[in-house]
C-alpha cells in the first residue's frame, strides 16, 4: 500500500462525483483550484457562484489552515482577490514545514450552526470509523466526544450497529446525516481511499451535507483498476519537501516516456538502494527494509515499470547509483535490482541498460564498497541474469543473482546482513 495524500479541491471532486454514482446523492460541493497562472475574472465567468460569498484557503497537503490564519471566510470575490494576491509565492511554516504557498482553493460559504466530524481510516485488519457533533479546529479538545467504530474487513457501514452515532444527531436530520457517513464510507472502498477526514461537515437548510474541510489519501497501488474513476488525479509532494535534482531529472525522464519512472529520496546517507521493477514490488521491498528494523539506512524510494526501453532505464539507473555511492566512508552498502516477475517487460532488455551504468559506475561502486544483490524473473530472464552475473566479474563488484526460484524479498535480508559487516577502510 502506498499511502499518497491528495490536494482538497481534488478530494472533494471525486466525494462529489462518487457519492452521485453510488448512493444517489447529488451535492453542491463545488470549488476551483488556483495557482499563480489562474485567471479568477474568466473563472467568475464559468462558474457563477464565484459571484457569492466564498471561502478560500491553501490546497497544499498541510493543515492547522485556520489556526494559521490563512482562512478567509464569508468573502466576496475582490476580498478573495486580495487574499490571494497577498499569499500567493509567500514563504510560511507550519510546524516544522516550510514552503511556498502555490495554490488555493476557493468554494462557496455555507452559513451553518453544527459542524460535525467524520475520519474513516483503513488498518491492516479493518476500517476505523470515527464520528463527532463536536466537529471544527476543536475537536482535538473535545476528543472525549468522538464515536469510535471498527469496520471489519469485506463489512459494510450500514450493517453496522450505528447507535452510537446517532445518539449525537438530532432527530429531524438523523436520517441524512447517516445516510451521508454511509455513502462516504462506500466512496472511500469503492476508489481506495486510505484514509477520508471531514471536518467539519455542515448540515444545510436543506438538511443536505456538506463538507467544508476535507483531507485524504489514497492508495496508489490501485491505480490499475481505479484509474478512470480517479480521471486527472495528481498527488503533489509534501508541503515543504523540496525536490533533489535527480528527482526532478527522473520525473522530467517520466514525463517524456509510456512507462513508469519514478524515485523518491529518502535518506541521502542511506546505506540501502532500491532499483526495483514495479510499483508493487517497490512498495513490498521498502516494506521488506523497515521491517528488518533497517527504514533509517533506506535511501530511497521509487520504481521502474511498463517495459521502459534501454536508454530509459541507463538514465534512471544511472541516477539511482550516482546517489548510492556518493561520499564512501567504508562503511558497507548493498543495491538491491530486484522484482516480481514480470508480464511483458523484457529482463533482459531493461538489465542491458542497467548494466551500462554499472559499468559506467564502476569505480564508484567499488569506492563506496557496494554489494550488490538481484532478484527477477519474466521475459528472457535467464539471459538477463546471466548478463548480471558477468558483469560483476567485469567490474570488480560482487553480484548476487537469484531468479523465480527464491521469493522476490530473498535478496533483501541478505542486504541487510552485508551492511551490518564491518567498514573496509578505503
Amino acid at each position: 500500500m502506498a499511502r499518497k495524500k491528495i490536494r482538497e479541491h481534488q478530494a472533494k471532486r471525486l466525494l462529489r462525483e462518487h457519492l452521485k454514482r453510488l448512493a444517489n446523492l447529488d451535492l453542491e460541493i463545488v470549488s476551483v483550484l488556483i495557482d499563480e497562472n489562474s485567471d479568477l475574472n474568466k473563472l467568475a465567468i464559468e462558474h457563477n457562484w464565484l459571484n457569492g460569498k466564498l471561502v478560500v484557503k491553501p490546497d497544499m497537503l498541510f493543515g492547522q489552515r485556520g489556526k494559521h490564519n490563512l482562512v478567509l471566510l464569508n468573502a466576496t470575490l475582490e476580498q478573495v482577490k486580495n487574499f490571494i494576491a497577498e499569499k500567493m509565492g509567500k514563504e510560511i511554516q507550519v510546524n516544522n514545514a516550510i514552503g511556498i504557498l502555490t495554490h488555493f482553493i476557493i468554494e462557496p460559504f455555507i452559513p451553518h450552526k453544527e459542524e460535525y466530524y467524520l475520519s474513516i481510516v483503513s488498518n491492516r485488519e479493518n476500517t476505523t470509523v470515527l464520528f463527532s457533533n463536536s466537529g471544527g479546529i476543536d475537536i482535538e479538545e473535545h476528543w472525549d466526544q468522538v464515536a469510535k467504530i471498527e469496520v471489519p474487513t469485506f463489512v459494510n457501514l450500514k450493517d453496522i450497529d450505528l447507535t452510537i452515532f446517532r445518539s449525537q444527531i438530532p432527530e429531524s436530520i438523523q436520517s441524512n446525516v447517516i445516510n451521508f457517513v454511509c455513502s462516504v464510507f462506500n466512496v472511500f472502498e469503492d476508489l481506495d481511499f486510505n484514509l477520508i477526514e471531514i471536518n467539519p461537515f455542515a448540515v444545510d437548510s436543506n438538511a443536505n451535507c456538506l463538507p467544508l474541510d476535507l483531507v485524504a489519501e489514497i492508495d496508489t497501488t490501485a491505480r490499475f483498476k481505479n484509474q478512470r474513476k480517479w480521471g486527472n488525479l495528481d498527488f503533489p509532494h509534501p508541503f515543504g519537501r523540496r525536490l533533489y535534482p535527480e528527482e526532478k531529472f527522473v520525473q522530467q525522464l517520466d514525463e517524456k516516456t509510456g512507462a513508469s519512472l519514478k524515485l523518491t529520496v529518502l535518506n541521502p546517507s542511506g546505506r540501502i538502494w532500491n532499483l526495483v521493477a514495479g510499483g508493487g514490488a517497490s512498495v513490498i521491498f521498502a516494506d521488506t527494509v523497515a521491517d528488518l528494523g533497517y527504514g533509517t539506512e533506506l535511501g530511497n524510494y521509487g520504481e521502474y515499470s511498463g517495459a521502459p526501453n534501454e536508454e530509459e532505464t541507463y538514465h534512471y539507473a544511472k541516477t539511482l547509483i550516482d546517489l548510492a555511492t556518493r561520499n564512501p566512508d567504508g562503511s558497507p552498502r548493498a543495491l538491491l535490482i530486484g522484482g516480481g516477475i514480470a508480464n511483458f517487460t523484457d529482463v533482459a532488455r531493461t538489465f542491458k541498460g542497467i548494466i551500462h551504468a554499472l559499468k559506467e559506475y564502476k569505480q564508484k561502486l567499488q569506492q563506496a564498497n557496494v554489494k550488490i544483490f538481484v532478484r527477477r524473473a519474466g521475459p528472457n530472464y535467464q539471459t538477463g541474469l546471466k548478463l548480471m552475473r558477468s558483469v560483476g566479474q567485469e567490474i570488480g563488484i560482487e553480484v548476487q543473482v537469484f531468479g523465480p526460484e527464491v521469493p522476490m524479498t530473498h535478496i533483501v535480508p541478505l542486504a541487510v546482513e552485508w551492511i551490518k559487516s564491518n567498514p573496509i577502510s578505503i
